[in-house]
């Protein structure tokens, strides 16, 4: 075997076992939040069921109720098992980081993980009562709303993974300006861009009303913020010549 692709085959059997790792630890978290999912399902129906007393979601298709059923099982296990994912793509490029570097994986894998869980939870307690209030509050009283829970899900799932994205961008920032690729000073610079830059993605992942993308919006603005701040704190990657 030629020494040239020795390296390579190490790396990808190491790519193979992180990925088996993974999926394991998915499936098991899956096949339990399987077992839950009806109490799953009440509780993220519960900021929609509060606007609609007496009323339930409705389910058209045959097999909607079991397929809607693996979906929150699967989203569960996703955030369940998402410091493990993490973590595992961090142990991945590990070997090609220098000492300084490793050490913040895992503060790291931690802010990661905490703050996409805050962007759900601040989606799941504070923007889904002001948009579900507004739509309720919008419906002629001659017509009756009927919310289908497949529909629902997808919103859901939607909104979960724009806060949770969004609120990471501390994250990146830190990443971005520790690596060399910016500086906290050009970050600055760039601020009016980004404002107008989060208004424009709020308008486009949220519901159709300002209240509800401001709720965003603001959030982004602040998270950029304090993303600079941190990256100040932590700085620029030595160069080349200066690391350990």
């Amino acid at each position: 075997m030629s020494a040239d692709l020795q390296p390579l085959l190490v790396h990808l059997l190491e790519l193979r076992t992180r990925l088996v790792r993974t999926a394991l630890v998915f499936l098991a978290a899956f096949f339990a939040c399987f077992y839950f999912s009806g109490q799953l399902y009440d509780l993220l129906v519960a900021p929609l069921a509060s606007v609609l007393p007496n009323q339930k979601l409705v389910s058209i298709g045959i097999a909607s109720p079991f397929l809607l059923q693996v979906k929150i099982a699967a989203m569960a296990a996703f955030v369940l098992t998402l410091p493990h994912t993490l973590y595992q793509i961090w142990a991945f490029v590990a070997p090609g980081l220098y000492a300084h570097e490793k050490r913040l994986v895992v503060p790291l894998v931690v802010s990661s993980t905490l703050l996409f869980l805050l962007g759900m939870a601040f989606a799941y307690f504070f923007v889904f009562g002001t948009v579900f209030h507004f739509i309720a509050g919008v419906v002629p009283a001659s017509m009756q709303w009927l919310p289908d829970s497949g529909e629902y899900l997808d919103f859901v799932l939607g909104m979960f993974v724009a806060f949770g994205f969004t609120f990471e961008v501390p994250v990146a920032v830190v990443v971005l300006v520790h690596l060399g690729v910016v500086t906290v000073e050009k970050l600055r610079e760039w601020r009016p861009y980004v404002i107008v830059g989060a208004f424009i993605v709020a308008a486009v992942v949220t519901p159709p009303d300002v209240l509800s993308q401001c709720m965003l919006a603001i959030p982004l603005c602040l998270l950029f913020e304090l993303g600079c701040v941190v990256a100040r704190w932590v700085g620029r990657r030595a160069p080349l010549g200066e690391q350990a």
